[in-house]
């Protein structure tokens, strides 16, 4: 079991390093050509470029975690992977990518912070969530990891949900969760959830996030369970 579990994820990291390489490449590329625009431009008050170096991560876990469905899925049960294998090490492999991230991206926070205080660089502003609350190293990595650990589940869920229902199973389930969306906004009350939600916001909330995330991914062995290598379309 470890053995075949320890082969999974050495796949799943191995699949996953051209994504994350072309992923990272275009952002510090854009991170770096950004820096040097606000370099040169004047320190006045009215002229600032903000950047949130989180939301292109949450991105890319989202469409990660949607993704991983159809390429880590099928090529493992053709390996004679059980189907319990591939629940644990692809969840593992979540917490492993979402904490990783997190870590990367608030180290290069800190760092692009050094640089523009250090350069007088008044007029590039990096954002976060974290400014809610403390916005410190470690405050930063839990957020980031916990909304993303997040993200990959939820997607992940999604993914099973057309995979083994194919579109019109997808899209009705997506639908159906929409028109939740639409009358808890129309009724009140999901606008009301988000009012209180901000009245009490702490770090308390990335952890109940963190924990919606594994109960989600939890769901999924439901689905996996009995999984096979045929889509439906």
């Amino acid at each position: 079991m470890k053995r075949q579990i320890k082969g999974l994820l050495y796949t799943y990291i191995t699949d996953a390093k051209h994504s994350l390489s072309i992923f990272w490449t275009i952002l510090l590329s854009t991170l770096f050509i950004t820096l040097m625009i606000a370099y040169f431009l004047p320190n006045a008050d009215n002229t600032k470029m903000y950047f949130v170096l989180s939301f292109p991560i949450y991105i890319y876990c989202s469409i990660f975690g949607f993704i991983a469905v159809k390429e880590s899925i099928p090529f493992s049960i053709k390996v004679g992977a059980t189907r319990k294998n591939i629940f644990l090490s692809i969840g593992i492999f979540f917490i492993i990518l979402a904490f990783l991230k997190a870590v990367l991206t608030s180290t290069l926070q800190t760092i692009l912070e050094t640089i523009t205080e250090t350069f007088g660089i008044k007029t590039y502003q990096l954002m976060h969530p974290a400014e809610l609350l403390s916005n410190t190293w470690l405050t930063r990595v839990i957020i980031d990891a916990s909304v993303m650990f997040f993200l990959l589940s939820i997607m992940f869920l999604i993914g099973l949900v057309f995979y083994r229902y194919g579109l019109l199973g997808g899209g009705s389930g997506v639908g159906i969760f929409v028109i939740i969306l639409l009358l808890g906004f129309a009724q009140g009350w999901l606008t009301d959830f988000f009012m209180n939600l901000y009245q009490s916001f702490d770090l308390t909330f990335f952890y109940e996030v963190l924990l919606v995330g594994i109960v989600l991914y939890g769901i999924t062995w439901f689905m996996l369970r009995k999984i096979t290598t045929v889509k439906v379309k």
